[in-house]
């Protein structure tokens, strides 16, 4: 285990922990919303707002799928270190999945419940270039008033996800410094 792999973690854990909870609860609760978060400083090219969104909701309980470039020798020991959240080498049994779009499909190889239990779905951290305010795709539903906009990658993804509701995918967006998120009941009416 290298140096490395003990730095970038939240320096004052139990504040920092609470500000990143929050800030995820909200954006998953108001679809829209972008929210700036720091504390976490991961390996590359994990970004600090995955890397916060992974410190706050993984733990040993919660199986982590890396893909594509996110599966790495020294992302795999941060995790561990810092979240003790075993790494999953197959997507059916992950409960996070880091990635960028392209390196997380197809997107059916991941759960999305089932009618008992709706809750045993994956949360998919989708890594963008940029996540900006007001721009994308049109989004209404709970915790929206009226409508909001969110860039997403693939307008339809999102709208065939949203038709499994109760079942569905869960997601969280991230780019540098910026989270936001679109749960499964989010109605995505495109650009």
């Amino acid at each position: 285990m290298s140096a490395d792999t003990l730095q970038g973690g939240f320096a004052d854990a139990p504040r920092e922990a609470a500000r990143a909870f929050r800030a995820c609860l909200d954006v998953m609760a108001r679809p829209g919303t972008i929210a700036e978060v720091s504390g976490a400083v991961p390996p590359a090219p994990l970004s600090i707002g995955a890397g916060v969104i992974l410190l706050t909701l993984c733990d040993p309980d919660t199986p982590v799928y890396l893909a594509g470039r996110m599966d790495s020798p020294e992302i795999r020991q941060w995790i561990s270190f810092h979240a003790g959240a075993p790494i999953t080498e197959t997507r059916a049994e992950a409960s996070f999945a880091f990635g960028t779009w392209e390196e997380l499909l197809p997107l059916a190889e991941f759960p999305i419940g089932s009618a008992e239990y709706p809750d045993r779905s994956t949360t998919l951290v989708v890594a963008l270039e940029r996540l900006e305010p007001d721009m994308g795709a049109r989004i209404s539903g709970p915790g929206i008033r009226d409508v909001a906009r969110l860039p997403l990658p693939d307008t339809e993804a999102f709208q065939d996800n949203h038709l499994l509701y109760p079942q569905g995918l869960d997601f969280f967006f991230t780019a540098g410094t910026r989270i936001a998120a679109l749960p499964r009941s989010t109605k995505v009416e495109g650009v």
